[in-house]
């Protein structure tokens, strides 16, 4: 049966519902100017690239029809992405949520004896919490990926999918690295090759004394048993060769069919996500290879409430996603209040869409109206994820006041009603005393009015226009 993620693990819930965090967001005024720089210059950089290819469009329908036959055939896939990992000499697990899948990971790494592991990729990981389940059994987890180390020292939560830290400008990553990164030059600038360079001493030391990484997967191919990651600074490279062991934790709607797919994603994904050709570091393994890179490699494949996604035919599409982060940066709600207000450690529209149905609606029944449904997103998305009508739908799911049923159900009743409604008609001409747009409204009805304007009354209604002719 499917369930959703559990309660209390992981970071798919917020402490407030989404319009309480944004207030505070929207009063940020660095935030604004941060996001307002990061996502103009993501987007720009994307939309001259993506302009390079004649055939993006077509690139967009084949991956739609890719995660689409994926999604048709998932348990089929994952069963022989099963079958080639181990002929390859991996092992496979099995994690059913979050809760799984933390002690499947801190159990494969006590089992190695060592108290510190290499992160990259972390998506998945964070979604599960497993950074506080390591610690909490005594494990050190260091992210390598510049962005998620800057979060980690900044005891920060990721604010973006592509760039974790869109928030933080480079004076705020030199009081961080000044304040928290052993050994770092007390005469650091913010100059970011200054800060770069602090990085990779620090990180380079790590990278070679530490005998375990945890990974994500932006792909695995079920034809070849076949983990891919790609990225940007090298960080992968180093954490999926240099370690005896690596444990890869995968959300299961990861997987593709065959290992030709990959050519139509690694060319939307790079386009779509960091505005590249091509990703600099595109790391590829199958299993274990004597003598050459890890020699024990375990594959976690996760649900965490992924079925009860694919349970539903509309809301499926959500798992289509390929975290390029497109959305986001074409997003006015995001570059407004960016990605702490969702609560989730999936922001912007995907995450108004994807967080609700992983939590069930319910635990998170605010995000999806964190959308003015404006369909910017649907426009970006390289896999053509129909976020506005994934929104819509999931609004309806989402429980609603007894006053708003009370409102919907009076007003059914009048325009079910000729009569009633041409009364109603007349009687809306008094909404002039109500003030410039309604913002005279009594409550509860102004909570309606203060993000709305109330529309004119015509002074003459159609029915009285037809009458007189």
């Amino acid at each position: 049966m499917s369930t959703h993620a559990p309660k209390g693990v992981g970071h798919l819930r917020g402490d407030e519902p989404f319009p309480a965090a944004a207030k505070v967001a929207l009063a940020n005024p660095q935030l604004r100017r941060n996001l307002q720089h990061a996502t103009t210059t993501i987007r720009g950089k994307s939309g001259r690239v993506i302009a390079e290819l004649p055939d993006w469009q077509e690139l967009r329908s084949a991956g739609s029809a890719l995660k689409a036959y994926t999604m048709a055939n998932l348990p089929r896939l994952l069963e022989q992405l099963e079958e080639k990992v181990t002929a390859a000499g991996g092992v496979v697990h099995w994690a059913a949520d979050a809760t799984e899948a933390n002690r499947i990971v801190t159990d494969l790494v006590r089992r190695t004896g060592e108290q510190r592991v290499i992160k990259v990729k972390s998506m998945a990981t964070q979604e599960i919490g497993l950074n506080e389940a390591l610690e909490e059994a005594g494990i050190t987890p260091v992210e390598t990926d510049l962005a998620e180390l800057i979060v980690q020292l900044g005891h920060d939560k990721p604010s973006h999918i592509l760039v974790p830290a869109i928030h933080r400008n480079r004076s705020e990553i030199r009081e961080i690295f000044l304040r928290e990164m052993p050994g770092v030059d007390p005469d650091l600038t913010d100059n970011p090759p200054d800060l770069a360079g602090a990085a990779r001493r620090y990180l380079r030391e790590t990278f070679l004394s530490t005998r375990v990484a945890v990974s994500g997967a932006n792909f695995g191919v079920a034809e070849t048993g076949t983990l891919a990651v790609v990225e940007s600074e090298g960080n992968g490279r180093m954490c999926l060769t240099l370690p005896d062991t690596l444990i890869t934790v995968m959300g299961i709607e990861k997987v593709v069919p065959a290992w030709a797919d990959l050519e139509v994603f690694l060319q939307l994904l790079p386009r779509a996500s960091t505005g590249e050709r091509m990703n600099p570091y595109t790391s590829m393994w199958t299993g274990v290879t004597p003598g050459d890179g890890p020699q024990n490699f375990h594959l976690v494949l996760l649900d965490n409430g992924r079925t009860a996604v694919l349970a539903d035919e509309v809301g499926r599409q959500a798992l289509h996603c390929i975290r390029c982060s497109a959305c986001l940066n074409v997003c006015p709600v995001y570059e407004r209040t960016g990605g702490h207000a969702y609560g989730s450690v999936y922001p912007g529209p995907i995450g108004a869409v994807l967080s609700p149905q992983l939590t069930g609606v319910e635990d998170n029944s605010s995000l999806p109206y964190a959308s003015s449904l404006c369909g910017a997103c649907f426009d970006a998305c390289p896999v053509k994820i129909d976020i506005p009508s994934i929104l819509v739908h999931l609004r309806n799911q989402a429980p609603h006041p007894r006053s708003e049923k009370a409102a919907m159900a009076a007003a059914a009743y009048a325009m079910d009603r000729p009569r009633v409604y041409e009364r109603a008609q007349k009687a809306a001409r008094i909404a002039k005393l109500l003030g410039k747009r309604g913002r005279g409204l009594p409550p509860p009805l102004n909570g309606w009015a203060a993000s709305r304007d109330l529309p004119e009354p015509p002074a003459e209604t159609f029915r009285d226009w037809w009458r007189g002719r």
